[in-house]
């Protein structure tokens, strides 16, 4: 289970393959890219000015005590300084501007990917960390495109121009401000072999985070009833804990880090200090120069810390980047055919010709299993629990693909149709129905389906959802909250009869559809349930026997196999399994029955 939880940690620092690619989401903005990469260069050119205009204020102006010139070069300066303000205000909201865009692309890339992917994959990956890829990994992205791939440009002018202005100064100084650089590249790479492993235990922190709470908000109902609190609320601290600990580690070593890289820069003007000022004393050197190096050497230092955090950047996008591309990259395994077989209409004739599936290799949850339904028939699907029942909707459906055998549809294996065409023809009504936030007529709707006003209310009324959506403040706009939360649960049931009623597919299935529903709902929508299947092939899978009495035929499942097909009548007089369970149902009611007389004397 911690394994099922945990983020995939990579090795890799740098990954050229995964560099590429994610330049490929700068290419859209490359106009923008590049006028903000030479906006960035103009700063750093700019930043370069300042220390030499120093010099000439101190050598030409200062010390001759010339006011003059000093009041000029110190406007000049001015100037250089709001010029240098204005391009960074443009090239820093540039940039961020297409990291945000990127960060929508990518977005919307994954969003539409995780759509397409086939049911197989959320029953192994937790939806935490689908969650992570969306949000915290995309995030790490954006600061890549931000604050890392194009300031690099500028770190590395400004190193570069630099050096050259220094050692054009006074190569001899420029070469003792250089000694201090050994120092600086050991105590970076141990920064970033540290930072490297810290930032993978946060990574590791956060996913776990995220993936636990995503269950156990969505399961507070039962963690409550249980009183499971205590227990819950110390698996989240040992997991915070966790996470804690690694953001600790990962502040200690920047904590050391930028002071070392500070006591170096001390180091180095200290030394120019010292060498400077001995070349000043012997004339070779003026005054102006020692303090435009200071100024020079303070600057050079700054890339290099900047150059270290643009690799924990790096290291942070590259984690991140081959998180997201594996998910980019898992092809969903159930897709329409190349070539799709497309018929005029559909009939609604369902057929399984010996069926074998399973879910785990070793564990068939379906074996053999061949039956046809002709269109517009009704038909019941009884059984144990486990017995294979859902996973016939499952399989209808085209969630998951059969591994032996064929489900063909109007005679077509529906491996041929297009997976819109399939599933626009079904329509599921399950135990727990799911809701989304938005409108009651949203719930009814879906949002983008052309279904007019008339025909939601009116398959509402069919269902006698109407009686308590006229009751609420807002009728059909009133609010409801994620996942149907601020509604009864026989409310819910009667808004998933209401959608399936809206959308008039040519095959209903309802899978323990009145199970959730009190008797006296199951009572009312049982004449919309008989309308809702006139002329449409309908599939019925109940617990309830008394609920399917009134369909052509009933299949019984047992141990993912048919044991028994028949009418209800036949299947009594036979009295296998289908006798058993109803007796069984049967004798239940007349205890309860006994009990309420017992009661009431």
């Amino acid at each position: 289970m911690n394994q099922y939880h945990e983020e995939e940690v990579f090795g890799k620092a740098y990954d050229a393959r995964l560099a590429r690619r994610l330049l490929r989401y700068l290419r859209p903005y490359w106009r923008v890219v590049a006028v903000s990469v030479f906006l960035l260069l103009l700063v750093s050119a700019l930043q370069l000015v300042g220390p030499y205009l120093t010099k000439v204020a101190i050598d030409r102006y200062i010390r001759f005590g010339d006011m003059a010139g000093l009041t000029r070069i110190a406007a000049l300066f001015l100037v250089v300084l709001l010029f240098q303000l204005v391009v960074a205000f443009f090239q820093t909201y540039l940039m961020h501007w297409t990291g945000q865009k990127i960060m929508y692309d990518l977005r919307m890339e994954i969003f539409s990917h995780i759509q397409r992917l086939h049911v197989a994959y959320f029953d192994k990956n937790p939806v935490g960390r689908i969650i992570t890829r969306l949000t915290t990994d995309v995030d790490v992205l954006n600061e890549l495109f931000t604050a890392g791939v194009v300031s690099i440009f500028g770190d590395v002018f400004m190193l570069t121009g630099i050096v050259v202005v220094m050692l054009v100064l006074n190569w001899k100084l420029a070469l003792v401000c250089f000694s201090v650089i050994p120092l600086i590249f050991i105590a970076t790479m141990i920064f970033k072999a540290k930072v490297r492993d810290s930032y993978r235990e946060v990574r590791t922190a956060i996913a776990r985070i995220n993936a636990f709470l995503q269950e156990n908000i969505t399961g507070m109902s039962v963690v409550q009833i249980f009183v499971q609190e205590k227990r819950k609320f110390s698996e989240f601290e040992d997991r915070n804990r966790h996470h804690l600990q690694a953001n600790l580690r990962s502040i200690f070593y920047y904590a050391v880090f930028y002071p070392v890289l500070d006591l170096i820069g001390a180091l180095a003007i200290g030394l120019i200090l010292w060498y400077g000022g001995i070349q000043v004393l012997e004339g070779s050197l003026t005054i102006g120069a020692v303090v435009a190096f200071v100024q020079y050497s303070e600057r050079f230092y700054k890339p290099i810390s900047d150059l270290s955090e643009k690799f924990n950047i790096f290291q942070s996008a590259m984690a991140s980047s081959e998180r997201i591309f594996k998910l980019l990259d898992t092809p969903p395994l159930i897709v329409s055919p190349a070539k799709p077989i497309v018929p005029q209409k559909i009939r609604g004739e369902i057929e399984f010709r010996n069926v074998w599936f399973a879910y785990r290799d070793d564990t068939p949850v379906l074996k053999n299993v061949s039956f046809r339904v002709e269109a517009g028939e009704k038909l019941a699907i009884v059984g144990a629990t486990g017995s294979g029942k859902t996973t016939l909707i499952n399989l209808l459906s085209r969630f998951y693909d059969v591994q032996k055998g064929q489900i063909l549809l109007d005679g077509i294996d529906i491996r041929d149709l297009p997976l819109d065409l399939i599933r626009s023809s079904i329509t599921v009504v399950l135990q727990d129905p799911f809701l989304f936030s938005g409108s009651i007529e949203d719930n009814i709707r879906l949002w983008g389906q052309p279904i007019p006003d008339e025909q939601v209310r009116k398959a509402a009324e069919q269902v006698h959802a109407d009686t308590f959506i006229e009751r609420m403040p807002d009728k059909y706009k009133a609010h409801v909250a994620e996942r149907g939360a601020s509604l009864s649960t026989g409310q819910r049931q009667l808004l998933a009869f209401a959608r399936a009623l809206a959308y008039d597919p040519r095959i209903l299935v309802l899978d323990e559809a009145t199970s959730s529903v009190d008797t006296e709902t199951e009572l009312l929508i049982q004449d919309a349930v008989y309308r809702l299947m006139k002329d449409r092939t309908s599939l019925i899978i109940a617990h309830r026997l008394s609920t399917i009495q009134y369909c052509d035929r009933i299949l019984v499942m047992h141990k993912g196999v048919i044991e028994e097909e028949g009418s209800h009548a036949q299947l009594l007089r036979r009295r296998g399994i289908y006798y058993k369970l109803y007796q069984l149902q049967y004798r239940e009611q007349l205890l309860a029955g006994e009990k309420e007389l017992t009661v009431d004397d």
